[in-house]
C-alpha cells in the first residue's frame, strides 16, 4: 500500500473535523472543510481555532498558508474537489440515551444531491452500531437512477480515538487505526491516506512508533469505538469504587492503584481515582451503547453500572464538602478547575460544574477559577475569578475539580492566609497531602490517607 495524495473533504468541522482536515493537510493531502456555522466558518478561514486544543492552530494556520486546506459552506464545491468525504458532525444523545443522527442524515442528503461522480464515505463521527446499511439506504435513497447504476459511493468507517487537549498527538501517533468496510477497494484508498502516520514517515513522524492498522467489517469497526470508551469509563468507575471502600478501611488507593497497575494485564492508565469522569464522549457513547443493548433484548448490567458510579461519585465529593463545613447553606467555596479535564475548555458533562451546581442548589456561594474558562452559560450564581487567589477570598472550602499541573505550583500558605476556613478538598488528587497539611490545612482527598503515607510499594 502506497501513500497517495489525495482530495478529501471533511464535513462539519468541529472539534474532530478540524483536527481531521488540518492534520490530514499537514501529511500533504488536499482538503476542502465544509462548515454551515456562519461563524466557525469565518474563524477557521482566518485560521483562527474556536476551541482550545494544543498544536492546532498552528496547523491550521499552515494548512491554510500552503493551499492544501480551504473551506467553504458549498456543499457542491466540497464535493466537486473531494474523492473521499469524512464525516464529522455531531451525534448527541437524544432524550432516550440513543444518538441523535438528524446532523448525519442533513449532511447525508445534502451530499447525495451534488454527488456525480464515485466518493468514498467515511464516517468518523460515533455513530450507532449498524449505522452503515441505514447510511447506504439514505444515499441511494437521494441519488439520480444513473449514479445509482454506476455505484456512486462506497462506505468506510473510521472512528475517532482522539483525547481533549492531545487530539493533534493522537491523530498523527495513535496506538491503531481502524477501517471497516464491505468495499475491498474503498478500505485500502482510506488506508493510503494514513500510510504516512503508520510508517511515521512525515517530519515529525517517531520512527520507534509504528501504529497498527486494523482492516474489519462496518459493524466491527463501529463497535470498536464504543466497547473502548465504556471499558475506558468503567476502569474509572472501578478505581473510584475501589477509592470509596479504601476510605472505610485505611487503605490509599493511590498506592492501591499503583500496585494494580504493575500488573501488565490491567495496566496504570485510567486508574486514577477523582470526582468522575465527564466530557462528550464517554456518557453519550454509553448510553448509545446501552441503548443497542435494548433493542436487542439484552440488559446490560455492567454497562449501566458504570454510569450509576460515575454520578454518585459527583455526589461523593459533594457529600465530603458538606460534612465537613457542617452544612453548606451560606458556605463559601472556592472551586479549581471547572473544564472536565485539564488541556481543554470544554465543559461538557464536567464533573466541576456538576459539583459547582449541586453546591449552589444547596446555598453554597460558589467562585470558581479556570485558566480556560472565562465565562459558563447558564449558571448565574457561579462567580468566574481571573486567579486561584481571587477563589481562595473569604473561602471556607477549596476543592481541586480539575486536574491542571498549573496549580500545583500554587503558594499554599498564601492562599490559606486569605481564607475564613482551612478545608482543601482535593477531588482529583492532585496534590502531596502532606504538603497540603504542612501549609495548614485540613486535607480531604478521594480515597486517600493523611498525613502519614506509606510510599514503600514505589521502591
Amino acid at each position: 500500500m502506497e501513500h497517495r495524495t489525495q482530495s478529501i473533504a471533511v464535513v462539519g468541522n468541529g472539534y474532530v473535523g478540524t483536527v481531521v482536515s488540518a492534520c490530514f493537510a499537514e501529511l500533504g493531502h488536499h482538503v476542502i472543510g465544509l462548515e454551515n456555522d456562519p461563524t466557525r466558518l469565518e474563524a477557521l478561514r482566518s485560521g483562527q481555532v474556536p476551541f482550545y486544543e494544543p498544536g492546532l492552530g498552528e496547523r491550521l494556520q499552515a494548512g491554510l498558508s500552503s493551499g492544501r486546506l480551504v473551506f467553504t459552506d458549498d456543499v457542491k464545491e466540497a464535493m466537486d474537489h473531494s474523492d473521499v468525504v469524512f464525516l464529522c458532525v455531531n451525534t448527541p444523545s437524544g432524550p432516550d440515551g440513543r444518538a441523535d443522527m438528524h446532523a448525519v442524515e442533513v449532511a447525508l442528503r445534502s451530499i447525495a444531491a451534488t454527488i456525480e461522480r464515485h466518493h468514498i464515505l467515511v464516517t468518523k463521527s460515533t455513530v450507532p452500531i449498524g449505522t452503515a446499511p441505514w447510511l447506504a439506504t439514505l444515499v441511494e435513497d437521494s441519488l439520480p437512477e444513473e449514479l445509482l447504476a454506476e455505484a456512486a459511493f462506497s462506505v468506510v468507517s473510521n472512528p475517532e480515538f482522539l483525547r481533549e487537549g492531545t487530539a493533534v498527538n493522537d491523530f498523527l501517533h495513535p496506538d491503531r487505526v481502524v477501517l471497516g468496510s464491505d468495499d475491498p477497494a474503498a478500505l485500502e484508498t482510506v488506508a493510503s491516506l494514513y500510510r504516512p502516520i503508520l510508517d511515521q514517515s512525515f517530519p515529525e513522524g517517531d520512527p520507534g512508533h509504528r501504529p497498527s492498522l486494523v482492516r474489519t467489517s462496518l459493524a466491527t469497526a463501529e463497535t470498536v469505538k464504543y466497547a473502548s470508551n465504556a471499558f475506558l469509563a468503567a476502569k474509572i468507575s472501578f478505581i473510584n469504587e475501589i477509592a470509596n471502600i479504601s476510605e472505610m478501611v485505611g487503605a490509599d488507593v493511590t498506592e492501591v492503584a499503583l500496585a494494580m497497575g504493575l500488573d501488565p494485564r490491567i495496566g496504570s492508565r485510567f486508574l486514577e481515582a477523582g470526582i468522575g469522569w465527564g466530557g462528550s464522549c464517554f456518557g453519550k457513547d454509553l448510553d448509545a451503547l446501552v441503548a443497542t443493548a435494548e433493542e436487542h433484548g439484552y440488559e446490560p448490567s455492567l454497562l449501566r453500572a458504570v454510569v450509576s458510579v460515575n454520578r454518585r461519585q459527583r455526589g461523593t465529593i459533594v457529600e465530603k464538602i458538606r460534612r465537613e463545613l457542617k452544612g453548606l447553606r451560606g458556605r463559601r467555596i472556592g472551586l479549581l478547575g471547572l473544564a472536565f479535564k485539564s488541556g481543554t475548555d470544554d465543559l461538557r458533562d464536567s464533573p466541576a460544574i456538576d459539583v459547582a451546581h449541586r453546591l449552589i442548589s444547596e446555598g453554597a456561594v460558589v467562585t470558581a477559577f479556570d485558566p480556560m474558562v472565562k465565562e459558563v452559560a447558564g449558571m448565574p450564581g457561579l462567580r468566574i475569578a481571573d486567579d486561584a487567589f481571587a477563589v481562595a477570598v473569604r473561602a471556607q472550602a477549596l476543592v481541586v475539580a480539575t486536574d491542571w499541573p498549573d496549580f500545583l505550583s500554587l503558594d499554599l500558605p498564601a492562599l490559606l492566609a486569605s481564607m475564613r476556613g482551612d478545608l482543601f478538598v482535593d477531588g482529583r488528587n492532585l496534590f502531596d497531602p502532606l504538603a497540603v497539611i504542612e501549609a495548614g490545612f485540613r486535607y480531604e482527598g478521594v480515597g486517600r490517607v493523611a498525613p502519614a503515607l506509606d510510599h514503600s510499594l514505589q521502591s
